[in-house]
């Protein structure tokens, strides 16, 4: 997600608070915060299917193999 539209989420969100937001505006910001939370949903997952993990054998195991890179 780009800066404007993370810009715009933070405008629509004063401007809620301050005066109130027209319906158009509403639909904007309701579709605008859905897109912000995919992108860091994608971003986590793709944090979290990197990490590997010593078990107390000493094996590392990939937490993205082992639960299947869900999502991609």
């Amino acid at each position: 997600m780009d800066n404007k539209k993370l810009e715009r989420i933070n405008e629509l969100a004063r401007k809620s608070k301050a005066e109130g937001l027209t319906e158009s505006e509403r639909r904007e910001q309701s579709e605008l915060r859905a897109e912000y939370i995919a992108a860091v949903r994608a971003n986590l997952r793709g944090q979290l299917n990197n990490i590997d993990v010593i078990g107390k054998d000493g094996k590392i195991e990939n937490l993205g193999e082992k639960y299947g890179k869900k999502g991609h």
